[in-house]
């Protein structure tokens, strides 16, 4: 207990961690080595989870782009924030995770997708508010998924840069660069690198790291179904990989620019990717893959080094755990909680439960809205009229047998339902269905898809430079011409 008491003293005013927030979009928990699932080659994440604490029972509250960032930045879940689907601008009426980290000091930088400022995905975000207190350096676009076609504003210029290769690495350059300028200085940092990929398209990644994954090698999970498309998931596993490469560059930075032993690194994801499990894609689903994040943190001599937990932690849970480790007060407006206690080795102060939700699912999709409940051991969801899936994940970590409705699991449903009720109550979410929803907070959207689009600066230069390139190519090898 003397050993929690000195891991939970508060830091000093002269001694903040600086922290590194990197961040990928659409990656799954088991998307890499160290957690034993898939043939993913991920030398860096696997050390790295040696050198740190990961947990594997991380959640995504509500998993999709722009629901889970906004719970990120504000520790609110989708009925407070109002970003219940895509493409809706972030609030800036509440005290964001940078703003509170500004107010005790810190400089906060941010890099890559932002995703949280309407439906003009190639809109300049410009300085104030609607950065949300990442003041200190801006160079990050809304949102894009060409990743040789990749683009981002600086600070407050209104002229977007282009970026030539993987967007990634580009990404990578300047957060080390970012790392070193401010090693040198007194405030600590707070800076988020925010990848792109592992989310589709796929294959848009360079050739090397494609050529690892031979499709007809690859070994699939247990419960991907009939509908596959192998493809598919060796690009998943070449942008894995390569953004492996890119987290190793980033430790290094820290490790040139000194700061290793006061710098704490989270290593994570805003949602998961279905990737043919369950004969499904994407996200926005309830089951494992698509709610289930990597999760791992490094903070050397506090944060214990090789330690694997399935305590229940989830996005919203992120903002006041790190502000709780950097001595800043959690604003009131903030509905996660403060596990850092927990973070730093006391397995009694993990909660019991998480609570999941989708509040708007398009008319293209087979299932309707959604909330649930995750714990050590179970992942329970239901509609708006019944019971949907209830699993034991620990029996059955592939989620093969769905335990709704059976006799044998009816004491267990009933408790699950409980706690799903419980959390409806604390968070006064009515549990409308889409229509109702969309009325409120998704004005614009039709059919719940909130029609998107990139302003012409974005969209012509993005036209033009892969017709350069297709044009290159077929110079260079004739037989690609149709």
């Amino acid at each position: 207990m003397s050993f929690l008491r000195e891991q939970m003293s508060m830091p000093s005013q002269t001694n903040k961690p600086n922290i590194v927030y990197v961040m990928t979009d659409q990656m799954r928990a088991t998307a890499m080595g160290c957690a034993g699932v898939e043939q993913v080659r991920t030398p860096t994440l696997d050390h790295f989870a040696s050198e740190g604490t990961r947990f594997t029972r991380a959640i995504s509250n509500s998993p999709a782009c722009c629901p889970a960032r906004a719970t990120l930045w504000t520790g609110m879940h989708t009925s407070e924030h109002h970003v219940v689907s895509n493409d809706i601008q972030l609030r800036t009426d509440v005290k964001s995770f940078a703003q509170s980290l500004n107010d005790i000091g810190y400089k906060c930088g941010y890099i890559g997708k932002w995703h949280l400022d309407n439906n003009d995905r190639g809109i300049y975000v410009p300085p104030g508010p609607r950065r949300q207190g990442f003041d200190d350096y801006w160079a990050a676009y809304n949102c894009n998924h060409l990743y040789f076609d990749g683009y981002y504003y600086v600070d407050d210029n209104p002229d977007p840069v282009w970026i030539d290769g993987y967007e990634p690495m580009a990404q990578t350059r300047l957060a080390v660069d970012y790392i070193h300028r401010k090693a040198g200085e007194e405030e600590p940092f707070f800076l988020v690198v925010s990848w792109g990929p592992p989310h589709d398209p796929y294959r848009e990644v360079p050739q090397r790291y494609l050529d690892l994954y031979p499709e007809e090698s690859l070994q699939l999970k247990a419960n991907v179904g009939d509908k596959v498309n192998r493809k598919h998931i060796s690009g998943y596993y070449a942008h894995m990989t390569a953004l492996d490469e890119c987290f190793a560059d980033i430790l290094e930075g820290i490790e040139d620019a000194g700061i290793r032993e006061n710098t704490i690194v989270v290593f994570t994801s805003d949602h998961g990717d279905m990737l043919y499990s369950q004969n499904e894609i994407h996200k926005s689903k309830p089951w494992i893959e698509s709610i289930n994040i990597p999760l791992i943190m490094r903070w050397p001599s506090r944060i214990a080094d090789g330690r694997v937990t399935d305590g229940p932690i989830s996005i919203v849970d992120m903002m006041p755990t790190l502000l709780s480790l950097c001595g800043a007060d959690i604003p009131h407006t903030v509905q996660g909680k403060d596990l850092s206690a927990y973070v730093l080795g006391d397995e009694t102060a993990a909660q019991e439960t998480v609570f999941i939700n989708q509040p708007i699912v398009p008319d293209i999709f087979t299932h309707y809205e959604w909330r649930g409940v995750v714990t050590r051991t179970h992942t329970y969801a239901s509609m708006r009229r019944k019971p949907w899936i209830l699993y034991d994940d620990k029996r059955d970590p592939d989620q093969l047998r769905n335990l709704v409705d059976l006799p044998e699991s009816e004491d267990q449903q009933a408790s699950m339902e409980r706690l799903m009720q419980h959390w409806l109550e604390k968070l006064n979410d009515p549990f409308e269905d889409s229509d109702e929803v969309s009325a409120k907070y998704y004005k614009g959207s039709k059919n719940g898809i909130m029609p998107i689009f990139e302003n012409e600066t974005v969209s012509v230069t993005k036209r033009l430079r892969r017709q350069t390139r297709k044009q290159l190519l077929d110079a260079a090898n004739p037989t690609n011409r149709t």
